[in-house]
């Protein structure tokens, strides 16, 4: 296939379309703004391959999107692009709501005219795939509950309502024009290439230079972690293997207090790296608890079994495994998280478009 992966230099969209080059045989054209989440460096491994194709475009660019549709044929989108940082849509949601609803409605405009020309055979197998969050879905009352895909949407920050529009969006193109889509919603991802301002990342990289930890509250918001790697084989199961017209929720059958998943990551940097910043005794030592953000979710957790049952999908990763592979990827990869930090990477932005050429599935 030739599969479109739009914010495919993404922590998420790189994840997967390191899996599409070097686990299949399927080309990919990767549609990325390069905002200041987008890092091509994320997919050095797999940027010389003729099966893969860069395109810098924002998704908010109809003609643009228009004319990656004709160029690259594709037989499946795989949609990523979002603004993703709920802190940062509390500063400013607006760019959220443009990005995340607006962006996903012309994707899908472009989507459709595109799809409905196509001959039959082909115009059967296309795919629309819509990658989305479990904060759609607000937060759990209860120890026990879990996300399901029927649990009533109730977003509270405004990324997860611009995620949650976004989803509606999907599932009205599916029922008005017939759009074959599929809809996934995934648990807090964690793992390799990860922007240093999420959670993990942020805490590895601080303790290794003896900052604090920042946690908000208390650090018991409890979270299902999801390695990226087995999001990324979930993703392609779906776009491959789903039921058109089909929600599917994964999962990592994690769930960590935020406290915890510092705690153990403090423990693991005790093991790999015990020669410690100048006037740190212990990592731990250098958790600080701050002001809880507004309208903070306390508990989010998946229930995966849909996608286990239909599709045979688990993950492969425990949280201990996953976590160890992440901490010894950021302790080998300094000059990754380096360039990122000094803001380096974004140099990429200048010259890297690339036109079709001669790709092809």
């Amino acid at each position: 296939m030739n599969i479109l992966v739009t914010g495919g230099a993404g922590f998420i969209g790189s994840a997967v379309i390191r899996y599409l080059i070097k686990e299949t045989d399927h080309a990919v054209v990767n549609v990325d703004k390069l905002t200041y989440a987008g890092n091509l460096e994320s997919l050095a491994s797999v940027a010389d391959s003729t099966r893969y194709r860069f395109e810098q475009v924002d998704i908010c660019d109809a003609p643009q999107i228009s004319r990656i549709f004709s160029d690259y044929q594709p037989d499946a989108v795989m949609h990523l692009a979002a603004e993703s940082h709920v802190d940062r849509s509390i500063d400013g949601p607006s760019t959220f709501i443009q990005t995340n609803v607006v962006g996903t409605s012309v994707l899908l405009e472009a989507a459709r005219y595109y799809w409905q020309a196509l001959e039959p055979a082909r115009k059967e197998a296309f795919r629309f795939h819509h990658v989305s969050t479990d904060e759609v879905y607000g937060d759990l009352k209860g120890p026990e509950d879990l996300f399901t895909e029927q649990t009533p949407y109730a977003p509270s920050s405004p990324y997860s309502a611009s995620k949650a529009g976004s989803d509606h969006l999907v599932r009205a193109w599916r029922r008005t024009y017939g759009l074959p889509t599929l809809i996934t919603n995934c648990s807090n991802n964690y793992g390799p290439y990860h922007f240093p301002e999420k959670l993990i990342p942020l805490m590895i990289l601080n303790a290794l230079e003896g900052k604090p930890l920042p946690v908000y509250g208390r650090g018991n918001q409890v979270r299902d972690w999801l390695y990226v790697e087995d999001h990324a084989r979930a993703l392609y199961q779906v776009v491959t293997q789903g039921t058109v017209g089909e929600t599917y929720n994964i999962g990592g059958h994690n769930e960590k207090q935020n406290i915890e998943v510092v705690q153990a990551l403090c423990a693991l940097l005790e093991e790999l790296v015990p020669v410690k910043p100048a006037g740190v005794h212990r990592y731990d030592d250098l958790i600080t608890y701050v002001q809880d953000r507004p309208g903070h979710d306390v508990r989010y957790a998946i229930d995966a079994g849909k996608i286990a049952r239909e599709l045979g999908w688990r993950p492969q990763e425990s949280f201990d495994s996953g976590l160890r592979k992440t901490v010894q990827w950021y302790l080998d990869n300094r000059e990754w998280c380096q360039h990122v930090q000094d803001g380096s990477y974004q140099r990429q932005r200048l010259g890297v478009a690339s036109g079709a050429g001669e790709f092809n599935g």
